[in-house]
């Protein structure tokens, strides 16, 4: 099975059905409320996740649907729609607009379709595999990075990470940073950061911790702009990932990436 223009073409629309949601409570008051496992939700995200599913189910019934809000209704077509109305809500309460909706399409559990949509600078990555990415219609490139030292690396928050992990992503950013940790990563971003890895402006994201719901629309994007996303093992991700999750615009790097990160077998 293969993506269509169909699927693209209902992609796009949940993209711009999610932004006419949210863009009224951005920098307004949103709602905000703290769910069960202390994370934080608006009324942005339920309004743009129940637009997004009323489509779907109006033109791919038989569709599975993942979201974070409501959670998932089973399908019966192999395929299923993973949804994240507001992927970075701390940014979007903060008044940030480094937030993004994601829209994912997995095929028999593989992420085949990806957007990421920034609803207030109206910048979107479109990722299907085998086409290349497109940024606002054009097509982008990652950067080639030649050595881990110097390499711009990302990551949403230091505190998404256990103990164990937390060691090995210390141990990454020292090499980046060739020793000199002033600087040290840049932190803050969420989806966005896999976005602007697409567009050439960052060289590695590092995570752990993500849900099937934060990931699955990345993996095309950044891979149809040339670059690689897999575990922190060095696997592919799918639908049984784990949540740890390595992007890197040069897939030269990957190799090093797991090995400083010293998971393997993890």
């Amino acid at each position: 099975m293969r993506v269509t223009p169909a699927d693209i073409a209902l992609a796009e629309r949940l993209a711009d059905a999610a932004g006419a949601a949210i863009r009224p409570y951005f920098r307004r008051p949103h709602g905000l409320e703290t769910k069960a496992d202390h994370s934080p939700v608006t009324l942005a995200d339920r309004e743009a996740e129940a637009a997004m599913r009323t489509l779907i189910e109006q033109a791919f019934p038989d569709d599975a649907i993942i979201g974070e809000e409501y959670g998932t209704k089973d399908g019966s077509s192999g395929r299923a729609w993973v949804l994240d109305p507001v992927d970075g809500t701390r940014a979007f309460v903060s008044g940030r607009p480094i937030f993004g909706t994601l829209i994912g399409l997995m095929i028999e559990g593989w992420p085949m379709l990806g957007i990421i949509d920034q609803p207030i600078l109206k910048e979107r990555w479109l990722g299907v595999i085998g086409q290349p990415t497109l940024f606002n219609g054009t097509p982008t490139r990652t950067r080639l990075c030649p050595a881990l030292e110097g390499a711009a690396l990302a990551t949403t928050s230091p505190h998404a990470f256990d103990d164990h992990q937390a060691d090995h992503f210390v141990a990454l950013a020292r090499a980046a940073a060739g020793g000199k940790m002033r600087q040290g990563p840049i932190y803050g971003g969420d989806c966005y950061n896999y976005g602007c890895l697409a567009s050439g402006q960052l060289d590695i994201v590092v995570e752990a911790g993500l849900k099937i719901h934060d990931f699955v629309a990345l993996v095309p994007i950044v891979e149809g702009a040339g670059g690689r996303m897999c575990d922190w093992a060095g696997d592919p991700l799918t639908a049984d990932s784990t949540g740890e999750v390595i992007a890197a615009g040069d897939p030269a790097r990957i190799e090093e990436i797991v090995e400083t990160l010293g998971c393997h077998g993890h």
